[in-house]
């Protein structure tokens, strides 16, 4: 019994130790780029800042919210994830009851249909070539809808339907409702966990997707934050000389370098800022049951 006291409390210190160790590795970077965005534009060219800010100085926000490009691709990518995750959440729902239903007859037939989607697909060309003849090119659509139907969401959903008691469509049709009826007031209200995880997953990779956006959309005023941010960090590209000027109006050369490094980094930070801030609202729902307290007895 000691030995296996003293293994346990061995394992919970690697444990802690190496959790520790992940937690920093993660944060030490967004703290550092944190610091360098709220830091003095001198100090930042002469490379004198580290994990603490030398000197605060908000201008490199003011600067970001100060053009129009990043103003405009913020509401550009909130609009993209708010609609391709209800969209995706959606279609993904509607299409999952009939399937998880023994009673309807084809969902064998269907389920095998689509899961020949997931490994088969018609490639670049063609989903180019589809979006262009739909008109969807430099669309809100073109980005979220070929994201929409996602099958293994559907698989997801399905199974969770499926676990549901039988007794509680039992008792819903004796009681007169019907297959609309059971979806909305029972199948929906008892999934809210893994439809919250799917959204999440949903959100997470619609606000980071870079290749659609690239891809369909030409127009900069469509743009999501993602391709301004790659040509400000990869492409090398600034701000406005308006949002320059609102950052700092220094003309030396460490001051003008280090204000575009803290531009970069305070635009990072705004792409991340939505997405960091919604996990901890859904969190709960990755630890809550999904039938607690369903069924009595």
């Amino acid at each position: 019994m000691k030995n296996t006291g003293f293994a346990n409390r061995l394992f919970d210190i690697f444990n802690y130790g190496a959790l520790s160790l992940l937690t920093l590795a993660i944060l030490l970077p967004f703290v550092y780029m944190l610091s360098i965005s709220i830091s003095d534009p001198i100090a930042i060219g002469a490379q004198k800042v580290g994990l603490l800010p030398a000197g605060v100085n908000f201008g490199s926000y003011k600067a970001v919210f100060h053009d129009n490009q990043i103003v405009t691709a913020y509401w550009n990518s909130i609009r993209y994830t708010v609609t391709g995750t209800f969209l995706v959440l959606a279609i993904g729902c509607i299409t999952a009851y009939p399937l998880s239903l023994k009673r309807f007859k084809g969902r064998t037939v269907i389920t095998i249909y689509f899961t020949v989607t997931m490994f088969v697909s018609g490639g670049l060309i063609p989903a180019f070539m589809n979006i262009k003849s739909l008109g969807l090119l430099d669309t809100m659509w073109a980005v979220t809808l070929p994201s929409a139907f996602t099958f293994w969401n559907i698989i997801i959903l399905r199974t969770n339907f499926q676990g549901i008691p039988n007794e509680l469509y039992e008792s819903a049709f004796l009681d007169g409702a019907g297959d609309w009826q059971i979806f909305t007031r029972i199948v929906l209200p008892l999934s809210k966990a893994i439809m919250a995880t799917i959204a999440l997953f949903a959100s997470v990779g619609l606000w980071n997707s870079y290749f659609g956006p690239l891809l369909y959309l030409s127009s900069p005023g469509m743009q999501p934050l993602t391709i301004v941010l790659r040509r400000i960090l990869i492409a090398n590209e600034v701000l406005s000389v308006d949002a320059i000027d609102t950052a700092n109006h220094s003309t030396d050369m460490a001051s003008f370098l280090g204000r575009m490094e803290g531009i970069r980094m305070a635009t990072i930070f705004v792409t991340i800022g939505p997405i960091v801030l919604v996990y901890p609202f859904i969190q709960k729902y990755f630890v809550k049951g999904v039938l607690v307290g369903s069924v009595k007895g």
